[in-house]
């Protein structure tokens, strides 16, 4: 049984099949209720990718709380204050922070905006693609007065984005099928980061005809489908080994993402993208550094 990932991969995953079929929020980063000070020291982060943005801005010092879900070594010592879906109130508001950072999502919007009427400070911000991480990052510079920061972070994501790109350009495009779960078979489907980067890194997703960015796939659509590989990016293997040993996907070769920089759009995008490149082209790999 996997432990090195923690279930907020696939029930964020599940949060947004949900989204899909409700009315999502829309539009870029956004404030809810009362302005945040001109100097933020207090911040709640709802989200892992969140929490990794402030430590990466180099703001770590004004994290007051966290999602249960966060596993990072810099805030284990921090309050928990719900996770991503159900959020507690009662715990936000007795930490007095000066800023709420939230992912929006159907599932959080009502003790969102209750923090919001109850004088909380809340920044939304959708994480669906990559262009939507890259706003999130500058908005939280911005917030944080880390704009310079937040900038250089932009810079080097897509900085590597470009070089993967070209570096693809001369490869066989492989085809793909990025799954975050198997019972159901959650997947990356168009619209989603994921999907973003795997037409970076070269390869064709074969989830692509799916009507949202992350759907419960069939399959009998992925067996016929027949892709070249499959990446796991699950946090549990139960209902791997059913598939595995399926006409149609027994071919495949099976490999598995080698940390979370893939599953959290946030300031690790950039060395998520190398690592499924690598995944995806292991000719390419390097003994060590980046793709040259």
């Amino acid at each position: 049984m996997k432990t090195r990932l923690v279930p907020f991969v696939l029930l964020a995953a599940l949060c947004l099949v949900t989204a899909a079929r409700a009315d999502a929020p829309k539009g870029g980063p956004r404030f809810l209720g009362p302005k945040p000070p001109e100097k933020v020291k207090r911040v709640v982060t709802l989200a892992p990718s969140l929490t990794e943005t402030v430590l990466a801005l180099g703001a770590g010092s004004t994290l007051v709380g966290v999602s249960r879900f966060d596993e990072a070594k810099e805030v284990a010592g921090l309050p928990r204050v719900g996770g991503f879906i159900d959020p507690s109130v009662e715990a936000v508001v007795a930490i007095k922070p000066d800023l709420l950072l939230v992912q929006p999502g159907p599932g959080n919007q009502r003790p969102v905006e209750k923090l919001a009427e109850l004088g909380i400070p809340v920044l939304l911000l959708p994480l669906h693609t990559v262009a939507d991480t890259l706003a999130a990052l500058g908005a939280v510079g911005k917030a944080l007065g880390k704009e310079k920061e937040a900038e250089a972070l932009v810079h080097s994501i897509e900085s590597t984005r470009a070089r993967i790109r070209e570096a693809a350009k001369t490869l066989k495009p492989p085809r793909v099928l990025l799954v975050y779960g198997f019972e159901p078979l959650v997947v990356a489907g168009p619209g989603s980061f994921a999907d973003e980067l795997l037409r970076d890194a070269g390869a064709i997703n074969i989830a692509a005809d799916a009507g949202s960015a992350y759907p419960v796939y069939s399959v009998e659509r992925a067996i016929r489908a027949r892709p070249d590989v499959v990446v796991d990016a699950s946090d549990v293997d139960v209902g791997k080994d059913k598939l595995v040993a399926l006409p149609g996907l027994s071919q495949a070769r099976w490999v598995e993402v080698p940390s979370m920089a893939l599953l959290q759009p946030g300031p690790s995008l950039g060395r998520g993208l190398e690592e499924l490149f690598w995944l995806l082209h292991p000719s390419m790999k390097p003994d060590a550094g980046t793709v040259r």
